[in-house]
């Protein structure tokens, strides 16, 4: 029994081992009537297995390119198509990944720049917003992190560690309470990822909809009703009259 293991790579899964087989063979003949012959019979039976319009041109020069990339370009035959040039396959360059160091992985990295970028302002009432915000924003980020809870005097030394004691904030200054940045985590999470609907609430809403349906519908035939009877007392009501007046000719 042969492994796929110790077998010869496969140059293209779609059609199988098989098929390369049988193109390997073709190869190998010496006759080149025959070998056209077998490359024919090869497409034709590669056309089995690829999906697509066979009425246009374009479909069969694909599987002719194949048949050749499939071969390691030695297949020699008569081709109703320009034979394909095998192309030189050149190895990508690496990426190179940043390679930096997180002091602290609640914030990010991002957080530190803007620290920095902050730190080199002029001393203004921007630049004690700016410390305010990303102090609320070092906070928010470790409630992202850690739902439990916060010391604020730990946000305190973190932004004192993130800007090498370059940003002070003012004495009277208090964090956002906890309570409201959790709150409106979850409405953020509320809306990013939305609970599907139970299968409680779309019977009540579909049972809704039918007493909402059955309500108009009554409500119309009720109105209908109403409108009949009016027309019967009205024409009843003229009958009479038509009579008297018979009468006094």
């Amino acid at each position: 029994m042969k492994y796929n293991t110790s077998q010869t790579k496969l140059i293209n899964g779609e059609y199988g081992r098989h098929l390369q087989k049988m193109i390997e063979c073709a190869v190998e003949i010496k006759d080149r009537d025959l070998r056209n012959q077998q490359a024919k019979a090869i497409v034709r039976a590669m056309s089995c297995f690829s999906a697509g319009s066979k009425d246009t041109e374009d479909y069969w020069n694909k599987l002719w390119d194949q048949l050749f990339v499939i071969s390691n370009y030695r297949l020699d035959v008569d081709s109703p198509f320009p034979k394909p040039q095998p192309e030189i396959e050149k190895r990508p360059k690496s990426l190179k990944y940043p390679k930096r160091d997180i002091r602290f992985r609640p914030y990010g990295v991002f957080i530190e720049d803007v620290i920095n970028k902050v730190t080199t302002e002029k001393n203004s009432e921007e630049k004690e917003q700016a410390v305010e915000n990303i102090a609320n924003h070092l906070k928010r980020q470790y409630l992202n992190w850690n739902r439990d809870s916060v010391n604020d005097t730990l946000i305190y030394e973190h932004l004192d560690t993130l800007s090498h004691g370059k940003l002070k904030l003012q004495e009277d200054f208090k964090l956002c309470p906890t309570r409201t940045i959790l709150h409106d985590l979850a409405i953020e999470n509320s809306i990013n990822n939305p609970k599907p609907e139970s299968k409680k609430s779309r019977r009540k809403n579909i049972n809704n909809g039918i007493s909402a349906n059955i309500n108009t519908n009554n409500i119309k035939t009720k109105k209908k009703k109403k409108n009949n009877n009016n027309n019967n007392n009205n024409n009843n009501n003229q009958q009479p009259k038509a009579n008297i007046n018979n009468k006094k000719q």
